[in-house]
């Protein structure tokens, strides 16, 4: 799969990158990635894996753009309000970088697209939606990055068997926030989203150490972050069968 030269000149600052280089970024660009949810963290997630070079972006969304969405969702602009989102994001990403194939479902998510996917970013604020795209991830065997935030704080953590999503969150939180009822700063969204899409090119290219099993839980009012280890619960309702470990952990609101 050649590059162009408009490519070798795009990618530069990566391709001299000793964890990726031309093999690394071959593969981002063989790689098909699956953004369900294009609001306040897979819209920044979305702008980095196209600019990175990912071949196919597969976009999932059924909502249009509001006003109050622009706040956080930085994939679109005034012009775009009342437009799906995936069509407005889609048109945005490829003047971003025509070389990205971009596939937009104006629809809710289904088990069926994450077939032939190397990754799945969950960026979605319900946690119907996220336990589908966990159950539908650990069928196809497909890796998930799943992130969320609300307030000042955020979490990225990535998921492959087990533990799964539901090891760390085996059942709805009776009261589970949302951005509209309890707010988020903007500037939070384009950071967690940007590390959702580093997770995602880890995954894809083989470079460094995703966090796979792993939590990390930022706090942008302190300006601090930590890691935690989501261990794998026997009892989970998704994946748990006859193992030792148990796990914990917290959940953010979610994608806004």
């Amino acid at each position: 799969m050649p590059f162009s030269d408009d490519e070798v000149e795009r990618y530069a600052r990566q391709l001299v990158l000793a964890e990726l280089g031309g093999p690394g970024q071959q593969r981002l660009k063989a790689a098909r990635v699956l953004i369900v949810g294009l609001g306040g963290v897979g819209g920044p997630a979305a702008l980095s894996l196209a600019a990175a070079g990912v071949g196919t972006l597969v976009l999932v969304d059924p909502d249009h753009v509001g006003l109050s969405n622009l706040q956080r969702q930085i994939l679109f602009t005034s012009g775009d309000i009342d437009r799906a989102k995936v069509q407005a994001g889609a048109a945005r990403l490829t003047a971003l970088n025509p070389h990205v194939r971009l596939e937009p479902h104006v629809a809710r998510f289904t088990h069926d697209l994450v077939a032939g996917c190397d990754a799945v970013i969950d960026g979605t604020d319900d946690f119907e939606t996220r336990f589908a795209v966990n159950a539908a991830c650990l069928e196809a065997g497909v890796p998930l990055v799943s992130a969320a935030l609300g307030r000042w704080s955020g979490q990225i953590a990535v998921f492959q068997g087990r533990p799964c999503y539901r090891c760390l969150v085996p059942d709805i939180p009776p009261e589970a926030e949302t951005c509209a009822r309890v707010g988020v700063v903007g500037a939070l969204a384009a950071t967690v989203g940007s590390l959702a899409a580093l997770e995602a090119i880890k995954l894809v290219t083989g470079a460094g150490r995703p966090l796979t099993g792993r939590l990390m839980l930022l706090d942008g009012l302190e300006g601090t972050s930590r890691v935690v280890r989501v261990a794998a619960d026997p009892a989970c309702p998704a994946c748990g069968h006859s193992i030792d470990d148990a796990g914990s952990g917290s959940a953010g609101a979610g994608g806004g």
